[in-house]
């Protein structure tokens, strides 16, 4: 199957999952507003349509097109799909909005095999900071490494694995900083600000070798990059101003509102409320469908 073919496919298959993933989304956020539950406010909705819209450019658009001829769209995917759609829509506080969305007994059957398989402690032990940070990371330097890249280029299998792996570890890298579930951390929320500049380290030591190298890291795009007006090595520095400058803006406002929230003379009531809500969901909410969560 030619590339064109492939994205035709692709856009096909992956347009209807993401519209089937908002469609259950909006079902579980009007049965919340019409038993009125605990709130999902309209931003939310937003934040989250936002986010499914970013994949749909990334992975099915136009751009998704494009990523075989140039870094620079292939660097926008890795950065929509990793850096701007996974916070987007961890904010629109998918999880409790997804259980209301769902058949309630396939919640009980899914929540029950949760528990069973001892799922829930896998789930536990891949949020935590450290795993997120690393797994991130990870990802980041192997996919860029040149040999894997250009296998992800070439097999049209290996590119979706790459492209589900960025949002993957993207959605892990997110859920420390957002929280889209409410839970007492154990680790102190200053120490987010630590993750967060931390995690601009590979990026930065990444982009930093693409703007500034001399030479063509990836020469499969030293033919295609001279049909959009730029040699292979601008195409490259762009891609890597590109990476530096998104990243960085992104992790400097996530880390903003986390400083300006600390400094908050009512974060220690929002922290009682917060303890308050939890016990208060711990005696009321159905046990079934908080094994779900």
């Amino acid at each position: 199957m030619s590339h064109a073919n492939h994205i035709a496919f692709a856009s096909f298959w992956g347009s209807g999952v993401l519209i089937f993933a908002a469609l259950v989304y909006l079902r579980g956020w009007l049965r919340i507003r019409r038993f009125n539950l605990e709130s999902v406010a309209g931003w939310h909705v937003a934040s989250f349509v936002l986010g499914l819209m970013l994949i749909w450019v990334a992975t099915v658009s136009p751009l998704a097109a494009l990523d075989h001829a140039m870094l620079t769209a292939h660097m926008a995917q890795h950065l929509l799909l990793m850096t701007l759609a996974p916070p987007l829509i961890l904010l629109g506080v998918p999880v409790k909005t997804f259980v209301d969305g769902l058949p309630h007994r396939f919640v009980q059957v899914l929540g029950q095999l949760f528990q069973s398989t001892g799922l829930h402690r896998v789930w536990r032990a891949l949020t935590h900071p450290a795993i997120c940070w690393l797994g991130a990371a990870s990802t980041l330097v192997a996919w860029h490494i040149p040999a894997v890249f250009v296998l992800g280029l070439k097999s049209h299998t290996w590119h979706g694995v790459e492209q589900a792996s960025f949002l993957a570890t993207g959605l892990l890298f997110w859920w420390p900083v957002v929280r889209p579930w409410p839970t007492v951390s154990k680790w102190p929320e200053s120490s987010i600000l630590l993750y967060l500049f931390l995690a601009t380290l590979p990026c930065d030591i990444l982009s930093g070798f693409l703007v500034f190298c001399d030479r063509v890291v990836y020469p499969v795009f030293l033919s295609s990059s001279q049909a959009f007006g730029s040699s292979a090595l601008e195409d490259q520095q762009c891609a890597g101003a590109l990476m530096w400058t998104c990243v960085t803006v992104v992790y400097l406002i996530a880390a903003t509102i986390i400083a300006a929230r600390l400094l908050s003379p009512h974060r220690s009531e929002e922290r009682s409320i917060l303890q308050f809500e939890l016990e208060r969901s711990a005696v009321h909410t159905d046990p079934q469908r908080m094994e779900a969560v």
